[in-house]
């Protein structure tokens, strides 16, 4: 049996996106939240380490790692995301989505 995937009764969400950057657009908006809450919740979980971890210096480092980790994983995401702007300003097309 097939399905149209047109069909705004099968697939309702399908139709709000009218491009493809449409869709790309809203998938990297919720990327981000995702990188942010995780970004939180290792630097949460890390500082925790870190103070649970004072005496020992191995647990301590891995904490310490993890910040780092968090930290850096976030200027990543940021970073991509500015650059993806640049582009859509240096050529005018728009990569995520319609303005």
């Amino acid at each position: 049996m097939a399905v149209r995937l047109d069909d705004p009764n099968v697939f309702s969400p399908a139709s709000s996106f009218s491009t493809f950057g449409d869709l790309v657009d809203v998938i990297v908006r919720n990327a981000f939240v995702l990188a942010g809450v995780m970004c939180f919740v290792l630097l949460v979980i890390g500082g925790f380490g870190v103070i649970m971890g004072a005496g020992d210096t191995k647990k301590t480092e891995q904490s310490k790692q993890a910040i780092t980790g968090a930290v850096v994983g976030l200027i990543i995401v940021i970073t991509s995301y500015w650059i993806v702007q640049i582009i859509e300003k240096l050529t005018g097309v728009p990569l995520l989505g319609t303005k």
